[in-house]
């Protein structure tokens, strides 16, 4: 890992985010690109002036502002000893977080989300849950201010299917990278029902195709899928829920983006989904 953008707002929900990114970059070196997309009228800028000086007064004064703010949180003691780059962007947040996780050769994208119900949307709008959705590279979600982020135990929750190989190397990278422990989990529901036997079988057929160093393999029953990882995640108290999403809707599959999203919505402890 290289490279982490933290989209920021200047919420406090960013600030976590941001406090948790500074503790992965220390454990990587990794470099901290802080992105906040600026969004202002479009008639206060030039769209012939790729110098946004000279897209008028008001642009100025938005950009003295936004960086007067950055050089605030960029003081904070969490950030010391990382490497900072700042970035501010005239975009729509979510796309403009794609771009630029593109543009920079990202290998995480970590942002804050708030509220702990779910009512309140992340940051600007819905923009968490569409990152989540439309990202190529992991993407963890922060809802509450963590002093001490260790990764010791983290659930990686899935159907099992063929499409979830496609993405596991990169759930067992991320564990490797904190030496951390691997939960494999399948949600048993009765609306989804697999006898134990069939379970099992499932999981150790699909550990069988990678090399993992620690793990468990676990079925847990519940009432929904959603309910089941985040029950489960209380009993093992995990430190993080790993999770696959696709990038396009309308899949009616076990997992699709809208449980990533509902967990990503509702989740206290921090999630990192996958894209397949």
């Amino acid at each position: 890992m290289k490279k982490i953008l933290v989209p920021i707002d200047f919420s406090d929900e960013a600030k976590y985010a941001c406090k948790v990114a500074a503790s992965i970059a220390k454990k990587t070196g990794s470099e901290i690109i802080l992105l906040h997309m600026l969004d202002i009228p479009t008639d206060a800028i030039d769209p012939l002036e790729s110098d946004i000086t000279r897209g008028g007064a008001q642009t100025i004064l938005f950009m003295k502002g936004i960086h007067r703010r950055f050089e605030k949180l960029k003081k904070q003691p969490f950030f010391d000893g990382v490497k900072i780059n700042e970035n501010v962007k005239f975009h729509k947040a979510f796309e403009g977080v794609i771009e630029e996780s593109k543009n920079n050769n990202v290998d995480l994208i970590v942002m804050g989300s708030q509220g702990s119900t779910g009512l309140k949307e992340m940051l600007v709008g819905s923009n968490t849950e569409k990152v989540v959705r439309q990202s190529d590279i992991p993407v963890l979600v922060i809802k509450q201010d963590i002093d001490n982020f260790e990764i010791n135990n983290i659930i990686f929750a899935s159907d099992f299917g063929e499409g979830s190989k496609k993405s596991f190397h990169n759930v067992i990278d991320f564990a490797n990278m904190f030496k951390a422990k691997l939960h494999l989990l399948f949600i048993n529901t009765a609306r989804n029902f697999e006898p134990t036997e069939v379970t099992n079988t499932k999981l150790k057929n699909f550990v069988a195709d990678f090399e993992i160093k620690d793990f468990t393999l676990n079925t847990y029953n519940d009432y929904t899928i959603e309910e089941g990882i985040l029950n489960y995640g209380k009993k093992i108290n995990a430190d993080i829920i790993a999770i696959n999403t696709h990038g396009r809707s309308g899949l009616a599959q076990l997992f699709n983006e809208s449980i990533s999203k509902e967990l990503a919505n509702h989740a206290l402890r921090p999630v990192v989904t996958f894209k397949i």
